[in-house]
């Protein structure tokens, strides 16, 4: 594949010689500890910044310290306080919107631009949005009559869970960590955020904000670490942790859902996806390539509602494959700041070798390789960055399980189908059920066949895109419960029927 050489590392992935310590955020202050691992660059594999890493006693003081804010004024917090809080924090993103981008991509490689409009703007929305919707949210009240012909009132009351744990994933960190803070401090209660290991920049940068902002010490506290043994197992064991909500991997969810389970904690799971994306022979055949290519190499394909599964009708097919190749290999991969640059690399060496052992193993299948299938060559620094080229598969059969199994990387494989009911039975033949994406001209067959798939989520002639006040999650594998809107409000808060005889 044809990639764009540069000549220089640009800002927004340089590297200090004597790089910063990140530290955790507890009871209002930054916290160092002696244990401590590196940050590396996706893109030129040089060291970003040394971590402090949190273990249970670190854990077990951020814990303290939010049962502390919730029993003091913060718990006693009006819905205009906390809304103004929240307002506080947009702002303070906004203020310094380009060292976030600049966390983002340095963490992460992506480009440049799309860490501006889609990252950190969503960060900024994501808190904006529940604060104007706590304001307005209407509550429940029913009025019946009793056995006894007396007049009811049944009104919900909503209070704070507690300390709510907030597990985040590294190929959205900002925006999915964002997703849940808001909603859980619009709902009174306090969170401990353990960032992943992968990207802590920009959630220490949000620590710096929430403090700026006059959040209160202790209703805000990050911890930085990895899972088993570390910050993550000690937050999800926790006694005094009311919820966990997590983005990542279908098995660690699992594994967290039966770490929890004892304590019958409230959970909320945004897991993995094998996404499909169905493309009509009456579509619009140009939108829909390139809706594919968004859909399938956006961020590297390391965003969990990218898809992977691309179905064509058959009289299109072909043509399809080729025009998708064709635009496929005018993208430009290259450093984050580079003009014109659509892919950076993937998070790190260790996912980059994931993602090319599913190359290989789809070789091994039979696949026929489209296009890509291998590692780009720049003959500079970036080659011992954490680059892949995006790949075309085609020619595997529905239980390969390179079209079965999660990959999160820049692939898609597109295979050929007859009938509407076939693509329908063959897009729910699946252990997941995140999203799907139908390009179709038709509009009553884009409503009869977005009803029938079993996915938390159908884009019709479009992708990544909806209003924040929707339910957002999945099905099967890919999740368990909802988030957004008025279903954010619902799981961020104890919800309690109140029924009085008049």
């Amino acid at each position: 594949m044809p990639t764009a050489l540069a000549t220089r590392a640009p800002s927004s992935v340089s590297v200090d010689v004597d790089p910063p310590l990140l530290q955790h955020y507890i009871d209002g202050e930054f916290v160092a500890t002696a244990a401590r691992f590196e940050n590396r660059s996706p893109v030129t594999g040089q060291l970003i910044a040394a971590v402090c890493e949190a273990g249970p006693a670190e854990v077990d003081r951020a814990v303290a310290a939010a049962r502390r804010a919730l029993a003091g004024p913060w718990g006693e917090a009006s819905v205009e306080d906390r809304a103004a809080i929240l307002y506080r924090v947009a702002a303070g993103i906004e203020a310094r919107f380009e060292a976030f981008v600049a966390a983002e991509v340095a963490d992460t490689g992506r480009p440049v631009e799309q860490a501006r409009r889609l990252d950190v703007a969503r960060g900024v929305a994501n808190f904006r949005a529940f604060a104007d919707l706590i304001k307005t949210a209407p509550s429940e009240l029913f009025e019946s009559r009793g056995p006894d012909g007396a007049t009811l009132l049944n009104y919900v009351s909503r209070k704070p869970l507690g300390v709510v744990g907030i597990i985040s994933p590294w190929n959205l960190p900002l925006l999915l960590l964002t997703w849940k803070v808001a909603p859980a401090l619009a709902m009174g209660n306090c969170v401990v955020a353990k960032p992943s290991e992968e990207s802590p920049s920009s959630a220490t940068l949000l620590a710096e904000v929430m403090r700026d902002a006059g959040v209160p010490p202790g209703v805000f506290n990050l911890v930085h670490g990895f899972g088993p043994g570390s910050a993550g197992e000690a937050l999800t064991r926790h006694p005094d942790v009311a919820a966990i909500t997590f983005t990542g991997e279908s098995r660690t969810g699992s594994q967290i859902m039966k770490t929890v389970a004892d304590g019958v904690k409230e959970i909320s799971f945004e897991l993995g996806g094998k996404n499909a994306a169905v493309v009509f022979a009456d579509a619009d055949f140009d939108a829909a390539v390139e809706g594919v290519r968004r859909s399938s190499f956006t961020n590297a394909g390391q965003v969990c509602l990218c898809s992977e599964r691309v179905y064509v009708e058959r009289p299109i097919f072909e043509r399809f494959v080729a025009a998708l190749k064709a635009r496929t290999e005018t993208m430009r991969l290259d450093y984050p700041d580079a003009p014109g640059v659509d892919m950076g690399p993937v998070i790190s060496h260790k996912h980059r070798d994931k993602v090319l052992s599913y190359y290989r193993l789809a070789v091994a299948e039979g696949a026929t390789v489209v296009t890509g299938g291998g590692t780009p060559l720049f003959n500079d620094i970036r080659d011992a960055g954490a680059f892949v080229q995006p790949t075309i598969l085609t020619g595997l059969p529905d239980d390969a399980r390179c079209v079965t199994e999660e990959i999160f990387g820049p692939v898609c494989h597109i295979a050929p189908f007859d009938s509407e009911q076939e693509v329908i039975g063959r897009v729910n033949d699946s252990a997941y059920g995140l999203a799907a994406c139908v390009w179709t001209t038709d509009l009553s067959r884009a409503h009869r066949v977005s009803r029938r798939f079993h996915t938390g989520l159908v884009w019709v002639n479009t992708w990544f895109t909806r209003d924040l006040r929707t339910p957002f999650g999945g099905t099967k594998l890919s999740g368990l419960g909802r988030e957004g809107g008025r279903h954010s409000l619902d799981f961020y808060s104890e919800i309690t029927t109140i029924c009085i005889r008049l």
